[in-house]
């Protein structure tokens, strides 16, 4: 019988209130705690961090390395959509995550993807419909239906999406949503058909409405998506319907924190402690029904200690009553893993990114940093040789999606804000059917880029001047089974490699891998096309 004890200032954040004492732990669980007054300690305990909605594939490591950096955080569970490998590899993708998590000590909990493929307007590589989603409920004991992107199809009431609803209420499932920028009456439909929780908020009021209709605010702080700044008022005002979230993680900034860094944020602005740590911890465990402890007798012993409640340095991690993790140095090991993979397409020519101009003025995705949102602006074409190119001068640069699925011609479109100078970026992490997504300064470029993907059967690629630096990612093209740390240098390297060609982006690929994200308005590149996303159908690049 494993039996040991941790003493400290413990953090009950159940009862809200903080006292001196000793932690008993027995095979995994919480024996008891016992009160000792007139003790004094230095370090707290507390229950270990959760983030409530974070896509792992989007850290490019397989869940048991993305649980190797996380649990030097603090983190001791997530909750997780798999739907990216499932656009890729279906029910299969999703088995393939499951089995990977359950062979380190840590809690994910993934969920049944509700929208795969996110919309028909792109080529994803699976299709998972609603019987999977019962099969993925009965057979794998998945505990919730993700986000619901397909906001149109909740509203107008599409068959096949209102068919994955009442599976998932069948079964008494959350359903989690997603539902950027909707409110009045179609945010009363959506919430109405019971989905409980959106992460795409980016503004106050509109967060308010939705918490109005008993939606919880997921307040999101990832390498892309940045939220924090919008939404942390909702502490002050409604601290039990908000969680903390990353939604998408790269992995050189796992390397420097997770959800600890918006609990650090949110005590340096003044809320109160126990607030922010319901938040942080107490309400994703109670809204998702998870098996992670909060420090109580006959819970599993899942806590962290810190060194005190202003700096939260992680001194150490347990999960299970296990020690994880100690000074920020993790205790668990790698694990071997398989690379399955779904990826048929070949090698381009730069001729295939020629666009023959067909009027003077193209549309172009705006970019803001920081935001998955873009604009749809009009920008003169710049022609040469009669093919419409990048116009670095005016930072309006040549995008392409290529299908990895099939062979077929690229899709092209223009985008401003990158602000490359020179040189190329591409990627096989495009959200959500996560066919190769480049943008460049040329068609050279943009074509080398593409082909080291292509030649890596998934990955990420910068290209100059004929020098081209990679980063594969053998798992259906979105992630790696390579050491998590050495991951993070690597990637920093590229992403650095990308502003060096001019970029002020705060993470190129990140923001590039949502420029095929059609049901983000404003205007996105699908390889089918140049896409409207509030009006939910094509248009072309060119403006007649």
């Amino acid at each position: 019988m494993q039996k040991y004890s941790v003493s400290g200032n413990i953090t009950d954040i159940v009862n809200e209130r903080i006292f001196s004492g000793t932690v008993h732990i027995e095979n995994g669980k919480i024996a008891s705690l016992v009160e000792e007054a007139g003790k004094t300690y230095s370090n707290y305990i507390l229950p270990g961090f959760v983030d409530s909605h974070v896509h792992i594939e989007s850290s490019m490591l397989i869940p048991s390395e993305f649980a190797r950096m996380a649990v030097a955080h603090g983190t001791v569970a997530t909750v997780s959509d798999p739907h990216e490998i499932a656009n890729v590899l279906g029910i299969e993708g999703v088995r393939y995550m499951i089995d990977n998590g359950t062979k380190v000590p840590f809690k994910f909990c993934f969920a049944a993807p509700s929208c795969v493929p996110a919309t028909p307007f792109e080529t994803a590589g699976a299709e998972i419909s609603a019987s999977d989603i019962e099969e993925l409920f009965e057979k794998d004991g998945l505990t919730y239906l993700s986000e619901l992107m397909n906001y149109p199809g909740v509203i107008y009431k599409f068959p096949k999406v209102i068919e994955k609803l009442e599976i998932a209420k069948k079964y008494n499932k959350r359903i989690d949503g997603h539902a950027p920028g909707l409110i009045g009456p179609d945010i009363e439909i959506y919430a109405g058909a019971g989905i409980s929780t959106d992460h795409e908020c980016v503004d106050y009021n509109e967060a308010l409405e939705k918490i109005r209709l008993g939606m919880k605010i997921l307040i999101r702080e990832g390498s892309a998506a940045k939220n924090f700044d919008a939404l942390h008022l909702l502490l002050k005002t409604h601290p039990d319907h908000c969680m903390f979230c990353s939604d998408d993680k790269h992995p050189d900034d796992l390397l420097v924190g997770h959800i600890n860094q918006a609990v650090k944020r949110a005590l340096a602005l003044g809320y109160p402690l126990m607030d922010v740590l319901r938040v942080a911890i107490k309400n994703p465990i109670d809204h998702y029904n998870l098996d992670v402890g909060m420090l109580r007798p006959g819970d599993s012993a899942d806590f962290i200690e810190v060194n005190n409640l202003k700096d939260f340095d992680i001194l150490k991690t347990y999960i299970n009553g296990k020690l994880v993790a100690e000074n920020g140095i993790s205790k668990i090991k790698s694990v071997a893993a398989k690379t399955p993979n779904n990826f048929k397409a070949e090698k381009k020519t730069v001729e295939d990114f020629h666009l023959v101009p067909q009027a003077d003025l193209v549309r172009v995705i705006k970019v803001s940093d920081g935001q998955l949102l873009t604009k749809a602006v009009i920008s003169l074409a710049k022609v040469e040789n009669g093919n419409t190119v990048s116009d670095t001068e005016n930072d309006i640069l040549k995008a392409a999606v290529v299908n990895r699925y099939r062979n077929t011609p690229p899709a092209l479109g223009f985008i401003q804000n990158f602000k490359l100078k020179s040189g190329a970026i591409a990627s096989s992490v495009g959200h959500d059917s996560h066919n190769i997504i480049a943008v460049g300064t040329g068609d050279e470029e943009i074509c080398a880029a593409v082909n080291a993907v292509i030649e890596a059967k998934g990955g990420m690629a910068v290209a100059n001047k004929g020098e081209v630096d990679s980063l594969p990612l053998p798992v259906a093209g979105l992630m790696t089974t390579a050491d998590g740390y050495e991951t993070a240098h690597k990637y920093s390297e590229l992403s650095e490699a990308a502003k060096a060609l001019g970029s002020d982006l705060n993470a190129p690929f990140m923001t590039l891998s949502f420029m095929a994200l059609l049901v983000i308005p404003q205007i996105k590149l699908s390889d089918k096309g140049l896409f409207n996303g509030d009006k939910f159908e094509f248009v072309d690049v060119f403006v007649k």
